[in-house]
């Protein structure tokens, strides 16, 4: 039998006299770590959730890595490539590759009875991969593209929608400023939402043909390649891998393709999302310090309060590390009562966040409409165990003024 363990539980848990003087003092304590690590909780699953949500709808436009033209400026209005050049084939043979398609972007300006405004004509090949879209879809369907024919139909947003006073179904003419001024006349096949408004209100999905058309491209050429991969942790590794796939190849006028990461173009929204990872690691630091403070105070009062038994305990031969041990069991045993509590706090507001989503944001400052939650089971793993490390490694010092109780004294102690 342990018999430190046994009398750890037996003066934890058996004895409920009022007189305890740390009773209080240890519900304090274990209401501040139940807090603290429940603050941990939410800190994590919502700065992830952040991270994770607005990546999928950076990726819904734009995909994780691009391939274009290297003297290709920022303008929309691009140089293009020759995508039989690109070797579709052997970059699909990398690892984490999910989806390669083809791209083509052009400005241009919606006009209606009363209304104009400037967006970006995004279009897309017969390959494209419509899961981004139909997940945000509010309305309609997405392109009914085939090889035969160039599509008619657009996607618009819910945003640009409002704006220009457009339906589901009703025609629209888009112009485009080049030598000379040209139009097309459109069909709005659905209506979209993915709670960026500043992309919402940019972008119109279309068929690729139609820029090749307008810009007297021959069916080869397009504004660029769009690669999705599985892991967005090996984005920069998989990178380099795509880079030395086409580093030696040519176009035909002798330049080479230049390739980007979804973080090179948007390094702005990936710079804010990295503060929000210090700010992170701050809470934690700041939360776990708390709880170990409130644990060593109580602790203390608790050994003050056991000064009789300490003395006991050694005039009976029981050493100092023996001692140590029964208030560190104690001491454990409380820490485990408050992040089983915090856990339960923590994960159950993050539970009802997630599907009721109570608290809502401002997408035009948060590029999401709700505060996103992403529970990561094993963060929860790690963030439980950690606590408890570094919470139990505080008690080892306050647990050393054990030492310094004599028998002869702790015993006359009152």
């Amino acid at each position: 039998m342990n018999l430190e363990l046994h009398i750890a539980k037996k003066i934890t848990y058996k004895n409920k006299s009022d007189k305890q003087i740390s009773r209080p003092i240890i519900s304090i304590a274990t209401l501040g770590i139940a807090l603290g690590l429940s603050v941990m909780i939410l800190a994590i699953a919502i700065v992830t959730g952040f991270k994770a949500g607005i990546t999928e709808k950076l990726t819904g436009f734009g995909s994780h890595i691009q391939i274009s033209n290297y003297d290709n400026n920022n303008s929309y209005e691009t140089y293009p490539i020759d995508k039989n050049l690109i070797p579709m084939d052997s970059l699909s043979q990398i690892k984490g590759i999910k989806h390669i398609q083809a791209y083509a972007t052009k400005p241009g300006i919606i006009k209606t009875k009363d209304e104009i405004q400037g967006i970006v004509l995004n279009g897309v090949s017969l390959n494209h991969d419509w899961s981004f879209f139909k997940d945000k879809l509010v309305e309609g369907n997405t392109i009914n593209m085939i090889p035969s024919k160039k599509s008619n139909q657009i996607l618009i947003s819910e945003k640009l929608a409002n704006l220009l006073h457009l339906k589901l179904g009703e025609k629209l003419i888009m112009y485009f400023v080049q030598q000379p001024i040209r139009q097309r006349a459109f069909t709005i096949s659905g209506i979209f939402n993915s709670g960026m408004d500043e992309f919402d209100k940019l972008f119109v999905i279309c068929d690729i043909r139609h820029i090749q058309k307008l810009n007297n491209w021959e069916d080869n050429q397009v504004s660029g390649i769009e690669i999705t991969i599985d892991n967005f942790n090996k984005l920069d590794e998989t990178k380099e891998l795509i880079h030395d796939h086409i580093a030696n190849i040519f176009s035909n006028d002798g330049s080479t393709f230049r390739v980007r990461t979804i973080k090179q173009n948007f390094p702005q929204i990936f710079n804010w999302l990295k503060m929000l990872d210090l700010n992170v690691w701050i809470i934690l630091g700041l939360m776990i310090l708390v709880a170990g403070f409130n644990m060593v105070s109580g602790l203390l009062i608790i050994i003050l309060e056991k000064a009789n038994m300490i003395g006991i305990l050694k005039a009976l031969g029981a050493d100092n590390w023996l001692v140590r041990k029964i208030f560190l069991y104690q001491s454990t045993m409380i820490i485990g009562k408050g992040m089983l509590l915090g856990n339960l706090i923590g994960i159950g507001i993050c539970l009802i966040q997630f599907y009721f989503h109570i608290i809502k944001l401002d997408p035009v400052n948060y590029y999401l409409d709700t505060v996103p939650i992403n529970l990561n089971w094993f963060h929860l793993l790690l963030l439980n165990i950690g606590t408890l490390a570094v919470t139990v490694s505080m008690l080892l010092i306050p647990s050393y003024w054990i030492t310094k109780i004599t028998p002869s004294k702790a015993i006359k102690f009152d």
